[in-house]
């Protein structure tokens, strides 16, 4: 797994949240739980206290969030290296998958059934790739570890402006702008339709208002012209 997409969990984490809308999904283990997604091992040593500790990550990765929206560059990677210090990784050279003799990786060629659901062993040379290894006292400091230096390597390979909020209010999500010009400003395509047709409404009523404006005056000017002159 290339490092950048361990963004993602940064992300899911603070998205659990939407403080406009005074909502807060984070409320449970199991919720916990699922943040980890595939990575099931790590998610089994979540624990309730978990639930408090990753709220307070959150607000912090939010905050690395809204200094790089506002751009503040360096604000957001001093917030960002201050939790790196504090949730070090341990990264690590893994191989699970096996190469063909043209560098594919053998798991990527074969079905689920050709490869019984994983990556077919021996004969292949190792998908050599970088991991992060999770040596962490807790489920908490593992997800934040992970989520940090997966920011921190999607940040420097892509540019801290790629860190962004989500436009249409009350939503305010985060997201991770990967789009070839830069040009993102929505969480999701459901936001970005919302804002397009509240922006399409507000646009008709001010046509409708300065029309209304412009009949008035109108029959104003009319109504004050003396008779002899019309």
């Amino acid at each position: 797994m290339e490092l950048a997409s361990y963004s993602d969990y940064a992300v899911r984490l603070v998205n659990t949240e939407q403080p406009e809308r005074g909502t807060d999904t984070l409320t449970s283990v199991e919720v916990v739980r699922e943040l980890f997604g595939p990575a099931q091992q790590a998610a089994r040593r979540a624990t309730e206290s978990d639930v408090t500790r990753l709220r307070t990550v959150r607000s912090r990765l939010r905050a690395v969030f809204e200094a790089a929206d506002a751009g503040d560059e360096v604000l957001a990677v001093d917030m960002l290296n201050a939790l790196m210090m504090e949730f070090p990784v341990s990264p690590q050279i893994s191989g699970h998958d096996d190469r063909d003799d043209g560098g594919t990786s053998r798991s990527s060629r074969l079905s689920g059934a050709e490869s019984g659901g994983g990556a077919e062993s021996g004969g292949g040379r190792p998908d050599w790739h970088m991991h992060i290894a999770d040596h962490a006292a807790n489920a908490t400091a593992g997800y934040t570890a992970t989520a940090c230096m997966g920011l921190a390597f999607h940040l420097t390979e892509l540019g801290v402006d790629r860190l962004g909020i989500c436009e249409a209010r009350p939503c305010r999500n985060v997201y991770l702008d990967t789009s070839t010009n830069r040009s993102r400003r929505y969480c999701s395509d459901r936001c970005a339709t919302r804002a397009n047709v509240a922006a399409y409404r507000a646009r008709k009523r001010l046509e409708t208002e300065r029309a209304a404006r412009t009949g008035r005056t109108a029959d104003t000017a009319q109504e004050s012209t003396p008779a002899t002159d019309r």
